[in-house]
């Protein structure tokens, strides 16, 4: 029996079979297929995965609810994850980078990356979390903010824009400062 069960959930058979195969090939991989959103979301219900591999867009439910719905849960969250997209424009949409909590791997991809991205999610779930991490997609402009248990709280927010505010002040003084000196010597030299 393998000791890792991996999720594959993806609406595209080829892909499916392109992972089973190189991670058959890897050696101890028992891999378990979704089709869709709702029918992974029942098999994490249901069995215990070492790690889930995500495709964001699917039918039914798409990755976006299928991973908000992971970080609901607690013990959800301990499972390692890879979300998987042809264009990572459409995960930054709702996710923004850094990526804490999952590795990317994107459309087109070779044994080699998987294997990379394989190693990356199980390194970043092992990050400590108090809370779960909360997506909020702005529907007006498409942007997104992340909220990140132990991170940024209002007062460290306010925080790193007072220094920001600060190293602004710092530039605009040097600048003016360059431009002092840039009179000077083009006066000497004159």
């Amino acid at each position: 029996m393998a000791s890792n069960k991996i999720l594959v959930i993806d609406d595209t058979k080829v892909i499916q079979v392109k992972i089973r195969e190189m991670l058959l090939a890897l050696g101890n991989f028992e891999v378990v297929e979704a089709k869709d959103g709702l029918e992974g979301l029942n098999l994490i219900g249901q069995e215990k995965f070492s790690l889930i591999m995500l495709d964001f867009l699917l039918p039914k439910m798409t990755g976006w609810d299928v991973y908000q719905h992971i970080q609901k849960q607690p013990e959800l969250r301990k499972i390692p994850l890879v979300i998987m997209s042809g264009s990572k424009n459409e995960v930054v949409e709702k996710i923004p980078e850094p990526f804490q909590y999952f590795e990317f791997l994107g459309k087109p991809f070779d044994q080699k990356q998987v294997v990379n991205a394989i190693k990356s999610a199980m390194a970043k779930a092992k990050l400590p979390r108090t809370q779960p991490a909360q997506a909020v997609g702005n529907a007006t402009n498409g942007t997104s903010a992340t909220v990140a248990a132990g991170g940024n709280s209002a007062a460290e927010i306010k925080a790193l824009n007072d220094k920001i505010n600060k190293m602004q002040a710092e530039i605009d003084s040097l600048k003016k400062q360059l431009t002092q000196v840039v009179t000077f010597i083009k006066q000497k030299i004159k």
